[in-house]
């Protein structure tokens, strides 16, 4: 072989090793399930305000069954189906909560192996093929008009030592993701109701009558303890039937003050229908069905012979500046917690959920009133020949005349918006039995002994 030759075969050969050296080298390659990292989970949901529905499935593994919480507008009003469609103040509250799902993002790819699910937490609560009760995800659905879906997905796990870093999947893949989570899809029925329950301001509180007594169930007759009266004067409070010995107990009663304003309720229970029209006109519960006394009953309200509905621990009469009169009725012990306190069982049983503890509540039923003592009628003027007459022309009687009118007609002012204030109330209240905590029971139920003292001695 000459040299040219052996040169062109060794030439060839070098570029064939090249050749396949280059083909066979490794290369930097992105593997497919890290494709689409850093993407949104919902890139066409972009305007939270456009929400109108939350949903959150957690699982209960107690009972081995899903416990849904939902927030909706529906017919022009916020509600909680959850709860009985009771109203919540939502708006803003699932605005933040829908912000926040469109931020969430595929910070990080961590599995693609169904077995993987139940330890990363992120099983569907709601997949009644899966048998274990471990391993449940919560499940949060925010929808828009007409249902249309804007978000689905499923939250897993905290990553162990990492701050609001979770395991997020989607309900149709079995792909499972590390994302950041920096909202609180809160499921507390109180976090998403209007908290002023009453709506009353404690400068606005000028009496408050405290109702001791007790009902023989049986019989229904009362045995009735004591009454305090408790009135404003000025900064101080004055009670009924003191000694020249004894006063109010100032701390006492800016405690109780501060209780009536801030009550809240951990529950609610729907009145049946018609039970609440039907108490505004009867007599003494005459003409009401049986299954509306029993319905009241069951919570510890009773009608007297003298036709009085009471009420199984007495109760509690606000008149407000406003001339509103509220009165809370105090009524049976709600044992439970969960669901349990804040909807109820869906047997209804009643008896069933006073045997589920071991929280202990309290029943309350709220009616609001115009109060027309708070707004006595000053005269009118003796005539209104003034107001055919120029206001130069006017004598002293039709100038006397014209501010007896301005005062009557203040006083109408007053009186209609205290009657609209009332009535707004009272429908606030009217179909629900209300559930408090045994802490705020605590805090409004007094005696006469709770609020007055013996004076302190003079320096």
């Amino acid at each position: 072989m000459s040299e040219t030759r052996k040169t062109m075969t060794y030439a060839g050969a070098a570029l064939l090793l090249l050749t396949l050296a280059f083909l066979t080298a490794p290369r930097h390659i992105t593997p497919d399930a890290f494709l689409d990292r850093g993407e949104a989970f919902f890139p066409e949901f972009t305007d939270p305000n456009i929400a109108t529905t939350l949903e959150v499935i957690e699982f209960d593994e107690e009972t081995a069954a899903a416990r849904p919480f939902k927030v909706t507008f529906n017919e022009n009003k916020w509600t909680i189906p959850s709860h009985h469609n009771y109203p919540a103040d939502g708006k803003e509250r699932l605005a933040k909560t829908a912000a926040g799902v469109i931020d969430i993002k595929k910070d990080d790819f961590r599995s693609n192996n169904v077995a993987d699910h139940e330890a990363f937490s992120v099983l569907d609560p709601l997949d009644q093929t899966v048998t274990t009760l471990k391993g449940r995800g919560k499940r949060v659905t925010i929808k828009g008009d007409s249902g249309q879906i804007l978000a689905d997905l499923i939250i897993g796990n905290k990553l162990e030592g990492r701050a609001n870093l979770r395991f997020v999947r989607l309900p149709d893949q079995k792909r499972v993701y590390v994302s950041r989570i920096d909202i609180d899809i809160s499921t507390k029925f109180e976090d998403w109701i209007d908290r002023a329950l009453l709506q009353v301001n404690q400068r606005d509180i000028e009496q408050m009558t405290l109702k001791d007594y007790s009902i023989n169930e049986r019989t229904g007759t009362i045995n009735q303890r004591d009454v305090v009266i408790l009135d404003r004067d000025q900064d101080s409070w004055k009670a009924n039937r003191m000694s020249s010995t004894q006063e109010v107990d100032s701390t006492k009663i800016d405690n109780l003050l501060r209780a009536i304003e801030e009550l809240s309720i951990v529950g609610v229970r729907p009145k049946p229908a018609g039970l609440s029209r039907n108490l505004s006109r009867t007599e003494g519960g005459a003409g009401m069905s049986q299954a509306d006394l029993l319905s009241l009953q069951g919570k510890g309200y009773y009608f007297t012979r003298d036709a009085n509905l009471v009420s199984n621990e007495g109760e509690l009469e606000i008149r407000s500046s406003q001339g509103v009169l509220y009165t809370l009725r105090f009524g049976e012990i709600l044992y439970g917690t969960g669901d349990a306190v804040t909807a109820g069982t869906d047997s209804g049983n009643e008896e069933e959920e006073q045997e589920r503890g071991p929280g202990e509540n309290r029943y309350l039923f709220i009616t609001a009133s115009f109060d027309p003592n708070r707004f006595p009628e000053p005269a009118g003027p003796n005539n209104e020949d003034f107001l055919n007459k120029p206001e130069d022309d006017w004598s002293d009687t039709d100038r006397q005349n014209k501010e007896l009118q301005d005062q009557h007609d203040e006083w109408l002012r007053k009186v209609e918006e205290a009657r609209e204030l009332s009535d707004q109330l009272n429908t606030r209240f009217a179909d629900w039995y209300y559930v408090i905590s045994s802490s705020s029971f605590d805090k409004v139920h007094l005696k006469r002994s709770d609020l007055v003292k013996k004076k302190d001695s003079p320096d």
